[in-house]
């Protein structure tokens, strides 16, 4: 399979030295999102293009590649194609009618020819030649420009000519690697995933930072879909999780702070938290999902000023968004089912809080707060690999496995479900459902607490984790299935 990458427009109008550097920065991340698919694959540079091959004929791994390449920043659309030497207009037509023959028996049909090189034709000769004689030899209804029903692409680059099977559309954007990087502060509900999305897609590195206010389940949620996200759009990067416990700073806001302005506090403590995480790492943007007036907090005048705790770079990708719009991007990238799902836990619920925050009364209710409780949390977060962070959350989680099912018991698929698509769980005499592990903690108290559960995962590291939350809640009919 031979591929040819397209990228993102924006990149090609840069002045020479950095239009190359993008470029050979878009290769690297090529090689290493499909090295595991195929270590011999080949990426080869010019100045707006890339071209990929690989000698893999699987044709799901084939569909694997096109689908990792499909959501990588720096890439405005790649073309399948079949390569061959150029020859004569006849010869072109020749090998326009083996790929499109079939397909144009009485149709209405178009010619389109992108062309590089010195040569002594123009595109538009080749597009009339070939129309041509494709509608006399192959049965169309004729040549349609503006509505095809088929159209015939072929690109000739000096001496060579591709005809194009596929166009798969991209992200666009600036390869990862090639820009800044910058600190999401996640939540893992719908705003913090498509803020983080937008950073990535935009080719920023982006490192999640999640505040723990107390629930073991809700950092569960927040690390599965920060590694979902990592996985899908931004794997050819090493990114780091970082997990700040906010227990302590959230009694120490309810013990302290006024009402009205529990909510301003606990973003201005987040904000001087994450500052100084970024410092470390030596990142110079922090990111929220935050939108205009979504919730109290997000006033013009609050925003103003949570933004006075840090002198860092606060980026918010979705100030003017509408909710539904975050909601249906949420959907189109795949964390909606996992906010969908989120375990929740609010430790900060102010009965009437502030619009419109005052400086000064916030600079008051502060002085009251006792800074080395924030210390305290900065010196407890964990720093992990998000590429570990599933291996790293599952270390030392003891729960019951069994190898294999016994009649009556019921196997529950927890995998994602695209994974449950490709490779079906089937066991003989034994029922399986399938509830992928975003949806596992709110729903498995819907299922009948007489029955015996066996959760299964690949590497049964996710289901361990499920198992043990669930069995810390109080469910003692769950144990996990990992087949010998």
């Amino acid at each position: 399979m031979k591929l040819i990458v397209k990228v993102f427009p924006e990149i090609t109008i840069k002045s020479r030295p950095v239009r190359k550097r993008f470029i050979r920065q878009l290769g690297k991340n090529i090689r290493t999102v499909l090295k595991d698919l195929d270590p011999a694959l080949s990426v080869d540079g010019v100045w707006d293009n890339l071209e990929v091959n690989t000698q893999v004929e699987d044709e799901k791994l084939q569909r694997e590649m096109v689908e990792r390449m499909s959501c990588m920043p720096g890439i405005a659309h790649f073309l399948q194609v079949e390569e061959y030497p150029l020859g004569d207009f006849d010869d072109i037509v020749d090998k326009c009618r083996a790929h499109f023959g079939p397909l144009l028996a009485g149709k209405r049909f178009s010619v389109r020819c992108k062309r590089a090189g010195h040569h002594d034709f123009t595109s538009m000769d080749v597009d009339r030649y070939v129309g041509s004689q494709l509608r006399q030899q192959c049965g169309a209804a004729g040549i349609d420009l503006k509505h095809p029903e088929v159209e015939v692409r072929l690109e000739i680059r000096h001496q060579r000519l591709f005809i194009v099977h596929t166009r798969h559309p991209g992200i666009g954007g600036y390869p990862l690697g090639a820009l800044e990087q910058t600190l999401v502060l996640m939540s893992g509900g719908f705003d913090s995933t498509v803020a983080a999305y937008q950073m990535m897609r935009r080719g920023l590195m982006t490192h999640f930072c999640f505040f723990n206010l107390g629930g073991r389940a809700h950092e569960l949620g927040v690390m599965e879909v920060a590694h979902y996200l990592w996985k899908k759009f931004g794997s050819s990067q090493r990114v780091l999780f970082v997990s700040v416990p906010f227990e302590e700073v959230v009694g120490e806001i309810l013990g302290k702070v006024d009402d009205s302005y529990m909510g301003v506090t606990l973003k201005r403590m987040m904000l001087r938290a994450s500052a100084n995480i970024a410092e470390r790492l030596q990142i110079d943007a922090l990111v929220t999902g935050e939108a205009i007036s979504q919730v109290s907090s997000q006033t013009l005048p609050n925003l103003a000023i949570i933004d006075q705790a840090t002198d860092k770079l606060v980026l918010r990708p979705l100030l003017a968004s509408h909710k539904q719009d975050i909601i249906d991007t949420a959907y189109q990238i795949g964390t909606a089912e996992f906010a969908k799902h989120m375990p929740e836990y609010c430790g900060v619920i102010s009965v009437n809080p502030t619009t419109c925050a005052k400086p000064h009364r916030v600079v008051r209710e502060e002085q009251e707060f006792d800074m080395a409780v924030l210390e305290r949390a900065l010196e407890r977060a964990r720093f992990i690999s998000i590429d570990n962070v599933i291996d790293e959350l599952g270390k030392d989680v003891a729960v019951e496995e069994v190898g294999e099912a016994l009649p009556g018991q019921i196997v529950i698929d927890i995998r994602h479900p695209d994974a449950q698509e490709d490779a079906p769980l089937v066991l003989d005499g034994i029922e399986v459902q399938a509830l992928p592990f975003y949806a596992i903690n709110n729903r498995f108290k819907q299922l009948d607490a007489n029955r015996q559960y066996l959760l299964y995962c690949d590497r049964g590291v996710m289901s361990r984790l499920h198992a043990h939350h669930l069995l810390s809640e109080g469910h003692a009919n769950v144990r996990v299935y990992r087949p010998t």
